[in-house]
Formats: C-alpha cells, structure tokens, sequence
C-alpha cells in the first residue's frame, strides 16, 4: 500500500477495511510433536474454511507450548524457600511461582499476591506467563515458547509448504494492562508483517503533522482474534481476512518499550 509522507491521504471507499474473522476449532487436545499446520488444516477443511492470500493467522501460544514441549508436571517442581513463603502469605501454588521465577529475568512488581516479571524474551506480564488453565486440570502448567519468533516462522514456512500461500502468522498469549482491569490478547510472536505501522510526518483531515502515532497492528489483531476464539470455545487460532499489513520480517521484539522510556518500571 503506497504511502506520501507529510501529506494527507485521501479517503475512498477502497481503504476502508472490512475484516471477517474465522475461528478454528480444534476438537483432539494438541500433543507434543504434532504439526500445528497440519491440524489447523484439517479442522479447517471440515469446516469448509479455506485459506486465501491475504489472510493472516493468528494461534494461541498453548498449542505452540504444546508441540514444543513446554509443558511441566507441577509436582517435578520442587520450590525455593522464597516460593514457599510467598504462596503460603497469599494462597498461591508454591510450584507455579517457581516456575514463574525461573522463566523470569527480572522481578519487576511483587505485592499483594500479584507477582510481575519480566520473561527472558522481554515481556512483561504476571507469573512469566506460566498457566495451569486449560491444560489438564491443574496437574501441569505450560511455559510460554522459549522463541515465540521462531515458532511463528516455523509455522508460516509448514502453511506455505502445505497450501502455496504465504500467511503472516501472529502467536498470542492473554496479559493484563497498566491502568486498566481484565486481560486482552497480545502478540508475542511474529513472522511475515510488520507489527507496527508509523503514521508519524502523514497530516491528519485538518492538515495536522502527526508526531506520536505508531500504532500497534499485531497486538490490535491479536484482540480482534481474541473476541472470536475466546477462552473456553476449544478455538486456538483463527483467520482474519481483510486486513492490509505490511509485508516484512516482523519480529515481538519491535512491540518491547525500551525500559529507558518505560514510565511504569
């Protein structure tokens, strides 16, 4: 999509989007090994969805963490003093938090139960992104990809081979936010687009410079696929089709605010 830089575009009825979002439903339980590309083509292909060029994909880390292996029996843990006396003062799983701090390069805010980390891939979230929900009814708990990046190419390189198309593939774990109550869904592992789209130096309808606006287009369609798969609907993934990205070797790592402009550290 072309761009003039410093000058306003104009509106037609050809740039206003319409986007349709699919969910995938998967009825088998993912297992270690399997091929996520497989199976989402499967279940797709009973359900008569076809993939078309210009799609987008976007998976729930689980089933990345399934394949991958990422999954830990919670009673293989064996947590620190430290753990211990934390979940004993709020009533928490002593072997969740030890995974929490061993999945983490940094503890970032620990108070009233609430233990935020930064993971060794830069996110910021609760626990490290460590989760007991829907796995097995607590007796394990899955681990976010040790390189969500590289999942999400690996996935996008399995479609291309299966199906001919190239499909930009956004991997999404729930997080919450500064500010606000509830989770949404963020991106955390990208390849084939552009995760940001800087409108900085365009001129808005009034003739006004932009200065500040880089909008965040994985995380914004990582929600719209979130509303869609939700959380106990046994959809994890989904197609959105319409959206016009950015072709490029997008990375997670471009969403990271560097801690130097980071006002809630």
């Amino acid at each position: 999509m072309a761009r003039t830089r410093g000058k306003q575009k104009p509106a037609s009825d050809r740039d206003l989007a319409k986007l349709l979002v699919i969910a995938i439903p998967l009825a088998d339980e993912i297992q270690p090994g399997d091929s996520i590309a497989t199976k989402l083509l499967q279940a797709a292909r009973k359900r008569r969805i076809t993939f078309c060029a210009g799609d987008v994909l976007v998976v729930k880390h689980k089933i990345v963490s399934k394949v991958e292996g990422r999954v830990v029996d919670l009673d293989s843990v064996k947590p620190s003093e430290e753990s211990i006396a934390w979940a004993k003062q709020y009533g928490l799983d002593a072997r969740v938090i030890e995974l929490a701090l061993r999945e983490s390069r940094a503890v970032i805010r620990r108070r009233n139960g609430v233990l935020i980390t930064e993971t060794h891939h830069g996110f910021i979230c609760a626990n490290s992104g460590v989760d007991v929900s829907n796995v097995d009814g607590g007796h394990h708990a899955v681990l976010l990809p040790e390189d969500p990046d590289r999942s999400a190419a690996r996935l996008k390189r399995a479609l291309k081979k299966a199906t001919g198309l190239t499909i930009p593939v956004i991997i999404t774990d729930s997080f919450g936010r500064p500010w606000r109550e509830g989770l949404t869904e963020f991106a955390i592992g990208i390849a084939g687009m552009k995760p940001l789209r800087d409108y900085r130096s365009w001129r808005d309808p009034h003739g006004y410079k932009l200065k500040a606006s880089v909008e965040a287009v994985a995380d914004e369609l990582a929600c719209a696929a979130g509303l869609v798969c939700g959380k106990l609907n046994r959809a994890p993934a989904c197609i959105i089709r319409g959206f016009r990205y950015d072709r490029g070797a997008g990375s997670a790592r471009q969403l990271l605010r560097a801690p130097a402009t980071d006002l809630f550290r």
